[in-house]
């Protein structure tokens, strides 16, 4: 079956026009009434009006209409009610209530494709001169999405979801807490994590290397230090650089690069990560916000109507 990442995701928001502000901030293309594009992807995000912070909505593109068929039958095999049309399925996720599409859309190209970041190294130069990065003005542009980050009430559900209804596979674990889930050659493309409600954690946005992802967090923090949570550092689990970013509604923003990829999948087995292990490899410890969102009592005490 031929899944190749997300598409897209909806984030409904108590404060839409701030919002929009922040991604537009961000670097994504605002194409108007909360809806934007990734340098890359085309439109991959819509932010909305809602109560409280949600993902409402989350698209997962298909090659083929044959996909779409062999979807419809794991979610039919499921119990799961759909509607399904020749180049779309849609459910809505058990646990959650994220309305979930997949949906025929072309794979993401890039051309020309980005060149390599010449990086020296002892015995090694690969550069001369000024390190290049010094001529990068123009603002930083997310390439794609690359993955979104939910927590789950029920995460035995969920992952069942996700991967005997959907197709994706397991790339690791994080103890008995947490799956990194793919669907595309990336490491991951949904994480889901054991929460004491369900959420929307984060989404994260490709950019082209260390330094775009530095020089992205550097242009948002002036002015705004309120907006950091977590970085720089490396992740264990997919190996991605990264630095996590707070919206105005409560929903985290990675910008990563150099993701692990998986090219057969008989050739990764996933691995059980224990502990903060999953979490980093090196960087400053992770904050307890970002392990406990600050806004998690006030998201539990509207769970019912969060949930729909």
């Amino acid at each position: 079956m031929a899944l190749h990442g997300l598409g897209k995701v909806t984030i409904g928001v108590p404060n839409l026009a701030e919002t929009i502000g922040y991604y537009t901030e961000f670097g994504l293309d605002h194409l108007g009434e909360g809806r934007f594009a990734t340098r890359d992807g085309g439109e991959q995000l819509h932010v909305v009006q809602a109560p409280q912070r949600r993902l409402l909505d989350l698209t997962v593109a298909a090659d083929h209409p044959d996909d779409i068929a062999t979807v419809a039958r794991r979610l039919d095999a499921l119990g799961m009610p759909i509607k399904h049309g020749p180049s779309a399925v849609r459910t809505i996720e058990p646990v959650t209530g994220t309305v979930v599409r997949v949906v025929v859309r072309a794979r993401i190209t890039i051309d020309p494709p980005v060149p390599a970041t010449p990086y020296n190294g002892p015995g090694r130069i690969d550069r001369w001169g000024r390190a290049p990065f010094l001529s990068r003005v123009e603002r930083v542009r997310p390439r794609k999405l690359g993955h979104a980050v939910l927590g789950s009430t029920d995460l035995a559900t969920t992952m069942r979801f996700f991967v005997a209804g959907l197709g994706f596979k397991v790339s690791d674990y994080m103890g008995d807490k947490a799956a990194f889930l793919r669907c595309s050659v990336e490491h991951h493309n949904v994480l889901v994590m054991a929460a004491p409600v369900n959420f929307l954690h984060h989404t994260s946005w490709q950019v082209d290397d260390i330094d775009e992802v530095g020089r992205g967090a550097h242009a948002m923090l002036e002015g705004h230090p309120e907006r950091h949570i977590w970085g720089l550092g490396r992740h264990h689990a997919g190996a991605n650089f990264f630095w996590y970013l707070k919206d105005p509604a409560g929903n985290f923003s990675e910008y990563y690069s150099d993701m692990d990829t998986v090219p057969e999948d008989e050739l990764w087995s996933p691995n059980v990560l224990e502990g903060l292990q999953g979490l980093y490899a090196w960087g400053p410890p992770p904050p307890p916000s970002f392990l406990e969102p600050d806004d998690l009592a006030a998201l539990m005490t509207g769970a019912h109507s969060n949930n729909g």
